[in-house]
C-alpha cells in the first residue's frame, strides 16, 4: 500500500531536485570582484594605469568582472599593502620596484644607482629574458608579477641646493623601506630615513627629513615641491612598479578570463609606458611654472662625482641580486 506513495514522493523529488539545477544554471554568475588598491595619486602614471585596466577589464568583460580602484592609500598605505594581497583582502597592487627585497633579493638590482642611464634602457632591460623571468620569481611565496608600469627617472629635491656629492652630508633623506636606497645615501654620508609615501609631505614640511628622491609626477602631485627650495635632476635611479597580484586568486579564475585580464594588462602597460615620460615632463614644467623651487641641471663632470659616490653600493649588494643579472641590467644601455 505504501508503494503508489514512495513513487509518487520520488518523482516529486526528482522533478523538485531538476528544478533546483534548472534554476540554478539561470542565475547568473557573479562578477569576479577585483580590488586595485594604489597609494599615489589618479593622474600620476600608476593612477592612470589603474583606472585604464578597470575600464577596459569592464568593457571587454562585462558582467564577469568589476574593477575597484582605491587611490592614494584610500584602502590600504605602503605598509599594509603587500600583507592585505597575500592574505586576499585586495587582488591588484603596484608597489614601487624596492618594496620587494623580502621577497627576492634579485629585484634589487631596481634600486642600484646609476645603473640605468635613461627610461629607454629601463624599458628594454625590463623586457628582456631576465627582466620577464623576475615577474614569476616570487610564486614560491604566492605572489604573480603581471608587468611592469614606468614612473620614471629620480630627481634628488632638498631644502639646499644640491651641485656635488658633499652637498647632502647630514641631509636626512626619506627613502623607501630599501636596504639599497639606505645604503646609497649612507654612501653620501647622509642620513636615510624610512617613511611611507603618504608622510613624505608633512615630512618635509616639519623638517623630520629634508630631502627625496622621486620622479617630477610624484614631486608635483603630492606637492613636494611647496615645501622644496631644490631639485637636482640627477636621474640616478628609476621608479617603476610591479604590477601584482595573488598567485591563488589568479590561477583560481576562469581560464578565459585571465587571459583576457593579461591581455588588457598588456595593452595598459605599454599606454601607461608611453604616457610616463611626457607626464614626467609636463609636472617637471608646472614646478617650474610654480615658482618655489629651483630646478639643477648637473654639469657632466657634476653628475660623474655623483656616479663615483654611490657606484660602490653595486658592490655591497651583487652577491645577493648576482653578478650576471646586473651585466643584463648594463647591455640594456648599450643597446640604445
Amino acid at each position: 500500500m505504501f508503494k503508489p506513495a514512495l513513487k509518487a514522493l520520488a518523482c516529486a523529488l526528482t522533478l523538485s531536485v531538476a528544478g533546483l539545477a534548472q534554476a540554478a544554471e539561470s542565475q547568473p554568475t557573479a562578477p569576479i570582484v577585483i580590488k586595485f588598491s594604489h597609494v599615489v595619486a589618479e593622474h600620476t602614471p600608476k593612477g592612470q594605469g589603474a583606472l585604464l585596466f578597470k575600464k577596459l577589464a569592464e568593457e571587454r568583460l562585462p558582467g564577469k568582472v568589476t574593477v575597484q580602484v582605491y587611490p592614494n592609500s584610500s584602502l590600504f598605505g605602503d605598509g599594509k599593502e603587500m600583507e592585505a594581497l597575500l592574505l586576499g583582502d585586495v587582488q591588484l597592487i603596484a608597489p614601487s620596484l624596492a618594496k620587494f627585497e623580502h621577497y627576492t633579493k634579485q629585484i634589487q638590482v631596481f634600486d642600484l644607482p646609476f645603473l640605468f642611464d635613461d627610461i629607454h634602457a629601463v624599458d628594454r632591460f625590463q623586457q628582456s629574458p631576465e627582466g620577464q623571468g623576475l615577474l614569476k620569481s616570487m610564486e614560491s611565496k604566492g605572489i604573480t608579477g603581471l608587468g611592469y608600469w614606468h614612473n620614471g627617472m629620480k630627481q634628488l629635491s632638498a631644502n639646499k641646493a644640491l651641485y656635488e656629492p658633499k652637498d647632502a652630508r647630514g641631509l636626512k633623506f626619506r627613502v623607501q623601506a630599501s636596504a639599497v636606497l639606505d645604503e646609497q645615501f649612507k654612501a653620501l654620508r647622509a642620513a636615510p630615513r624610512k617613511m611611507s609615501f603618504a608622510e613624505v609631505y608633512q615630512g618635509l614640511q616639519t623638517g623630520v627629513v629634508n630631502g627625496a628622491e622621486n620622479p617630477y609626477s610624484n614631486i608635483y602631485s603630492q606637492k613636494m615641491h611647496e615645501v622644496q627650495k631644490f631639485i637636482t635632476e640627477s636621474d640616478h635611479g628609476v621608479l617603476d612598479y610591479m604590477v601584482i597580484t595573488n598567485t591563488k586568486f589568479w590561477n583560481g579564475m576562469p581560464e578565459d578570463v585571465r587571459t583576457e585580464l593579461e591581455a588588457i594588462l598588456a595593452e595598459v602597460s605599454a599606454e601607461v609606458n608611453k604616457q610616463a615620460e611626457s607626464l614626467n615632463q609636463a609636472d617637471k614644467q608646472r614646478i617650474l611654472d610654480a615658482g618655489t623651487t629651483e630646478i639643477i641641471t648637473l654639469t657632466p663632470e657634476q653628475r660623474a662625482k655623483w656616479r663615483d659616490a654611490m657606484r660602490p653600493v653595486w658592490k655591497k649588494f651583487e652577491n645577493d641580486i648576482g653578478a650576471d643579472l646586473i651585466k643584463a641590467a648594463e647591455r640594456a644601455n648599450e643597446a640604445g
